[in-house]
């Protein structure tokens, strides 16, 4: 039973040379796969001391380390449920979530402790442990006292490995539970996919509470035995200087267009890397482009959800087709997309919908909301993402936004993407947010904000006219706002409740 355990398919594909290179950090310490071995088995020795139920979960909220990594597998090793909750989250928010999923261990960083501790103990927590970026804090100093020898605990496939909570843009957060075969399942077919290969080194400059740098980046080189190289903090001076000792980079937007910036990235300094992937945002064809002239490499998007894991990947293989910017490429071995109306009838291609997706990564469902679970699945077992997009004839799926995004204006359904496009191609345009606000006449229109290029001047009257030659009338935005801008949350993505927010009253009399 433990060959289901997420943590044995890990610790099987370490090299048989545990004494080699795992993992090197931005400040040069140096990790070797023995020591993943004894700390994980160390800390999971420390978890089971503590007689936990089974099914346990271990909520953690600290700096990104290494530490914090082996945290993460000594929880699968020990048979628990890993719960990462982000290193922005507040009093309240931590409060949400810890009352609703119980965990029986907390960790945080020694800074929050005076307040995480009541509230951890009062959801009725066992113990609260703390952990720094800096290799101090009370886990350590506990389990620096337990056996280096840990019998990997036995899990079945439908077993929970982690609970993740969504961003809670459109309401409360939800716990979406992953299993130990979801998450080994969407590893074992990405290794593959991406053409893994020995002698692979990855830097991993991503956070890790979030499906991106926990599930993606980090299964990604364990299972392949690939060394990692350890960012902290994203620096893109320091990303391009481990580039000529790396093979793969897995970024966020954001981190591209930051990496453009850096003088030193050239052709030379890309010359031995084999792939960049792109994800948990859309990427500016700008980008895309800009990429591929200064560095050789297409960037290879992907599509993914903290419910499925990864669902979709342009190919990596030129004979499975070309990286299409704009595109999140092909349903990813195993996995099941299409595309549905309203009335749940499967649209032909080149049709836009919402997209529902099966397969072995997609989740159990949302922690303690069975009704929820229900209404999220369709009949038949497929998941209804809440993203609009289409496949083409070639089978290139497009994710156009998402479904809480549609502006329904005077009837007419109206997609925020295909305006940003047209909006992103103008000179001077560095990015744009078209959201929906209330509309008395129309019902809701839509509000286009806007950010310039370093050095440029934008009018929003010239942007509006400019789109008036190019889209049909009910298209266009009604009003158009200039930023310096736009609102993000920690993984790049547009938050575009906020910008709701901030505009929903314009057309109100």
């Amino acid at each position: 039973m433990s060959k289901h355990n997420l943590f044995a398919a890990l610790r099987a594909a370490f090299p048989k040379d545990l004494d080699s290179l795992a993992i090197e950090t931005d400040d040069g310490l140096q990790y070797s796969w023995r020591d993943l071995d004894r700390a994980t088995a160390m800390m999971a020795n420390l978890l089971q001391s503590l007689d936990l139920e089974p099914g346990a979960r271990i909520a953690v909220q600290v700096d990104k380390s290494v530490e914090a990594a082996m945290l993460y597998l000594a929880t699968l090793r020990a048979g628990y449920v890993f719960l990462p909750l982000n290193t922005a989250y507040q009093s309240a928010e931590i409060e949400y979530f810890v009352g609703n999923a119980e965990p029986a261990v907390v960790v945080c960083s020694t800074r929050n402790f005076g307040w995480v501790s009541p509230i951890a103990f009062k959801a009725g927590a066992r113990a609260v442990f703390t952990l720094n970026e800096d290799r101090t804090g009370s886990l350590l100093e506990r389990a620096v006292h337990m056996r280096d020898t840990h019998t990997v605990a036995q899990k079945g496939p439908d077993d929970l490995a982690a609970i993740l909570y969504t961003s809670g843009t459109t309401g409360r957060s939800k716990g979406a539970m992953l299993s130990h075969d979801n998450l080994l399942s969407n590893a074992v077919v990405l290794k593959s996919y991406w053409g893994w290969e020995k002698g692979d080194v990855l830097i991993h400059a991503l956070p890790i509470f979030h499906v991106h740098g926990l599930f993606v980046a980090l299964h990604g080189a364990l299972i392949n035995g690939s060394p990692m190289r350890w960012v902290s903090k994203f620096d893109p001076k320091t990303v391009v200087r481990l580039l000529p000792r790396a093979t793969v980079f897995m970024g966020v937007p954001t981190l591209y267009v930051r990496l453009l910036a850096e003088p030193a990235l050239t052709r030379q300094a890309c010359a031995g890397m084999r792939l960049f992937i792109s994800g948990s945002a859309p990427l500016l064809i700008e980008t895309f482009r800009e990429w591929q002239e200064r560095t050789g490499h297409t960037i290879l998007e992907r599509y993914g959800m903290s419910e499925t894991a990864m669902l979709t990947s342009n190919p990596y293989l030129a004979s499975q087709g070309p990286r299409r910017g704009g595109t999140v490429g092909f349903p990813l071995p195993g996995v099941g997309v299409r595309v549905h109306d309203e009335t749940g009838r499967e649209l032909p291609a080149g049709e836009i919908g919402g997209i529902e997706v099966r397969g072995p990564n997609v989740f159990k469902g949302y922690w303690r909301m069975p009704e929820k679970t229900r209404e999220e699945f369709t009949a038949d077992g497929w998941f209804k993402t809440g993203d609009v997009g289409m496949i083409d004839a070639q089978g290139y799926v497009t994710i156009v936004g998402r479904s809480k995004d549609l502006i329904i204006s005077g009837g007419y359904n109206v997609y925020p993407a295909e305006i940003e496009g047209y909006i992103n191609e103008m000179p001077g345009v560095a990015e744009s947010a078209v959201v929906g606000v209330p509309h008395p006449d129309f019902g809701e229109v839509g509000v286009a904000v806007v950010t310039a290029k370093p050095g440029a001047s934008l009018k929003a009257e010239q942007i509006l006219a400019s789109l008036k030659a190019r889209l049909a009338n009910f298209k266009i935005p009604k009003h158009c706002a200039v930023v310096s801008e736009l609102p993000r949350n920690t993984m790049g993505k547009v938050q575009k409740n906020l910008l709701r927010d901030q505009y929903k009253g314009l057309f109100q009399s």
